[in-house]
């Protein structure tokens, strides 16, 4: 009991590391922030259930029980934790293809998660979506997307709509530093500085457009900068903190003063997408040197050990438990039903709308 009542009061003060910024005064933001034992086994578990849910969706895609596309995040959980720490599900969230585990931050289960992939009526797109196009309303999350940058101006649109109506809110737009080259991305940007906007632009630069270094790519790789008059800052975003306390400022500023660019400098394990193996441009001991020095996970795990929160076994156990959990989750979506055939017409149409295609006859009453 001394010992719980120990814990309960425990805070740790963490230093964030430094930031890069653009046209913005890096005095604005702190430099190290406090955390408690609640909130690393809570950053802990999120991260180990979304790297496990990556592990197994590998594993059933490689058995060609998942099929089309597929992009996997192990190696970025630091984000997609760290953003949600930092703001509320009243924040509007977009993203790109490689949105499993915003997905899971955003309040889907790990069941809903594999039966989209599966192709199941109980995914959270009703299994027509996919790996790429997940989607949550009530939490604001308006999905993946399949267009490499098409989410940015919608979610440009979104920033429109929450100043509009007049909420203290914002909406984060995510893209990766390939689809940072993409012309609507700098359409929208124009837009929201010239309306000042809450619009948080955040690009993932995970080093690999597709299986192309950003060298190759990108004729300026400073990404943080390419907002022109919009203020931008880089950060390290293997760091849970750095992300957390980094939104918490860009919500603040956001509201306040419009659009913010932010550099997400994190790292993906795996290739590009599932037919992309990830070793023909890099190589073995490149992303070794990453999993031993940045890996998002390990560094909140070693937080937890060296202040003694918890033991090497608890973090173990904990890890079994999660591993189980996530194992079932997909066998149980794997059982669940297709969607019927009358599910190619909902969520298409305005209701009260007589269907028809055009030059064909439907024999089918159930599709009508």
């Amino acid at each position: 009991m001394a010992c719980s009542r120990l814990f309960r009061n425990f805070a740790l003060t963490v230093k964030l590391p430094s930031v890069t910024t653009h046209k913005f005064d890096s005095g604005l933001l702190p430099t190290e922030t406090v955390t408690t034992k609640e909130e690393l086994m809570k950053y802990f578990n999120d991260m180990f259930t979304i790297r496990r849910i990556e592990i197994t969706s590998d594993a059933y895609y490689k058995n060609a029980e998942i099929r089309g596309f597929c992009h996997l995040c192990d190696g970025q959980e630091g984000i997609y934790v760290g953003m949600e720490a930092g703001v509320t599900h009243d924040d509007c969230l977009i993203t790109a293809y490689r949105d499993h585990g915003q997905a899971y931050m955003r309040g889907e289960t790990p069941h809903a998660i594999f039966a989209e992939m599966f192709g199941k009526i109980t995914g959270t797109s009703k299994g027509k979506g996919g790996s790429m196009h997940f989607y949550n309303k009530t939490t604001n999350f308006y999905g993946g997307n399949g267009i490499v940058g098409a989410q940015v101006p919608v979610g440009v649109g979104l920033a429109f709509a929450l100043k509009y109506q007049k909420k203290p809110n914002i909406s984060m737009i995510m893209y990766g530093d390939g689809a940072a080259n993409q012309g609507q991305v700098a359409e929208a940007a124009n837009i929201a500085a010239l309306w000042k906007l809450p619009a948080i632009f955040i690009c993932e630069n995970n080093k690999y457009g597709m299986g192309t270094a950003i060298e190759r790519a990108s004729a300026n790789t400073e990404f943080y900068t390419r907002g022109d008059t919009i203020p931008g800052i880089r950060i390290e975003a293997q760091n849970i903190f750095a992300v957390r306390e980094t939104m918490k400022f860009a919500k603040k500023w956001g509201v306040e003063h419009g659009p913010l660019w932010l550099e997400f400098s994190t790292y993906r394990y795996r290739g590009h997408s599932m037919s992309d193996p990830g070793v023909s441009y890099r190589n073995k001991e490149e992303i070794d040197k990453v999993r031993a020095t940045r890996d998002p996970i390990e560094y909140v795990k070693h937080l937890i050990l060296d202040n003694k929160l918890a033991s090497e076994t608890e973090l173990e156990e904990i890890q079994d438990k999660i591993k189980e959990e996530v194992n079932k989750a997909a066998a149980d979506a794997k059982k669940d039903p297709v969607p019927d055939a009358k599910e190619l017409m909902t969520d298409v149409f305005s209701h009260n709308r007589k269907y028809f295609i055009r030059n064909v006859e439907l024999k089918d009453s159930a599709l009508i």
